[in-house]
């Protein structure tokens, strides 16, 4: 068992793999308790800055893992796990992976939220086997263990699901006022709580999408489909590029999307203002992939190699201003 919860944590498990082993570890007080201990070191290997991305963090994860059979740093972890506690608002404002201890499973179904902060984005595994990435500034809402005849949870900000199949409990998104219904698929919400239109795209599987209270008149999206949603009308497009989706493993992917839009989400990724004195290079278009990692400075300096403008930082007002 030893073996499939580290693969577990170095997402080596399809969803169903994850969901059979998520359905054993809830009812065996052993594995709740060797789960922990994984947990706890995979989430202790996060907060190094060592860590720059998926890759390195699996090997680092495998690494660390054959070095704790050792008697003398297997002391160290059950000493170190002693304080997971006290860090895990700190683990939380992180890139990382997070799960709930499961004896809380049994205990309590109360709602919790957990936040990303900008510049952050943040993997997980609810307990139904169900796996959400979340994007910067975004706010997951869930409960600690699904209930009754649905398995809901809410967002605000952008979240890519992989829901775990359920036929006799549908999953329910909801986000400002919209329902995603859905019994096992794959798809990506873009809703923050400031933006006037907000975007379900489906990769995989079927989604139904409604206004809440009105779900006879709802839409049923197919894969590669996306509905744009505002206070009234859900009108369906064809998802223009699927690199877009490349934001949950880090990487922002623009293709022929204008300046404007560009600059908005920089905003809400980096957590800055900026301000743009010439009106007229808000119509720039740009195609390229930037890593999360390498800052907005650095994103900014490789778009001046496509259009040349003026980049000013003011660190103490957190503002940069662009002009020609």
């Amino acid at each position: 068992m030893n073996e499939q919860i580290e693969k577990y944590f170095q997402g080596e498990l399809s969803i169903n793999e994850r969901f059979e082993l998520l359905k054993k570890i809830e009812s065996d007080k052993n594995l709740q308790a060797e789960f922990t201990r994984y947990q706890n070191a995979h989430a202790l290997l996060s907060l190094s800055d060592t860590v720059i991305n998926e890759e390195d963090s699996k090997r680092g994860y495998g690494f660390f893992m054959r070095r704790i059979k050792t008697q003398n740093l297997r002391r160290i972890v059950r000493q170190t796990i002693g304080y997971a506690a006290a860090i895990a608002f700190i683990i939380i404002s992180v890139h990382l992976y997070h799960i709930y201890n499961y004896s809380l499973i049994r205990t309590a179904s109360s709602d919790v939220s957990l936040y990303v902060p900008a510049g952050q984005r943040v993997s997980m595994t609810l307990q139904d086997g169900t796996v959400v990435w979340l994007n910067a500034q975004t706010k997951l809402t869930y409960p600690t263990a699904f209930t009754g005849d649905e398995r809901r949870v809410e967002v605000e900000g952008e979240a890519y699901f992989e829901v775990a199949k359920d036929a006799e409990k549908p999953f329910i998104v909801s986000s400002k006022g919209i329902n995603m219904k859905v019994l096992g698929t794959t798809f990506n919400v873009y809703s923050y709580p400031e933006e006037k239109v907000s975007r379900i795209s489906l990769i995989e599987g079927s989604l139904q999408v409604y206004f809440s209270g009105m779900e006879s008149k709802g839409i049923i999206l197919r894969p590669n489909e996306q509905v744009a949603v505002n206070e009234k009308n859900i009108s369906v497009e064809t998802i223009p590029h699927a690199d877009y989706f490349l934001w949950k493993e880090g990487i922002y992917s623009f293709y022929n999307e204008p300046l404007s839009n560009i600059l908005k989400r920089l905003e809400l990724y980096y957590d800055i203002g900026i301000e743009v004195k010439d009106p007229s290079i808000l119509e720039w278009e740009y195609t390229g992939k930037f890593r999360q990692r390498d800052g907005i400075d650095e994103i900014l300096r490789l778009m001046q190699r496509i259009h040349a403008f003026r980049a000013i930082k003011d660190e103490e007002n957190n503002k940069i201003t662009l002009s020609k």
